[in-house]
């Protein structure tokens, strides 16, 4: 009798364990966005901090937004904010465009990762980044 009790409280606090809430995912795009980029960058537009506002950025032109000073290099840069070329800048921005001002960030070697902020900044989630700054 004594065992069955043990175990049926085994099981019932292991049950408890696991399912408790352990809090959003890393590769939540909103979490991702947040941990790697909302420290220089808003998504609100015009909003252009440390780094420029990331407001619809996939599809639009590298270099180009008004009331942001870029780099010299970045301004020259002749490319497009695609899903592809987000996913090169954010995993290693050196090698998309050598004399950029992001020179503290190291890039984001996980690929799940990079995904969850391409997700966030325009790949389908739609949400606000600003919405839950209080996430990290």
């Amino acid at each position: 009798m004594r065992k069955t009790l043990l175990t049926a409280a085994f099981v019932m606090s292991g049950g408890a364990v696991m399912a408790q809430d352990t809090g959003p995912s890393k590769t939540d795009p909103q979490v991702a966005f947040n941990n790697n980029c909302r420290q220089c960058h808003s998504t609100d537009e015009g909003d252009h901090r440390l780094g420029p506002s990331l407001y619809e950025i996939v599809g639009k032109e590298a270099g180009v937004q008004e009331g942001y000073q870029y780099s010299s290099a970045l301004e020259s840069a002749d490319h497009t904010w695609d899903e592809d070329m987000l996913d090169q800048w954010i995993e290693n921005p050196d090698q998309v465009v050598s004399g950029h001002k992001m020179k503290p960030y190291p890039g984001q070697d996980d690929p799940e990762i990079r995904a969850a902020i391409i997700e966030h900044l325009g790949g389908g989630s739609g949400e606000d980044a600003e919405g839950s700054e209080e996430q990290s």
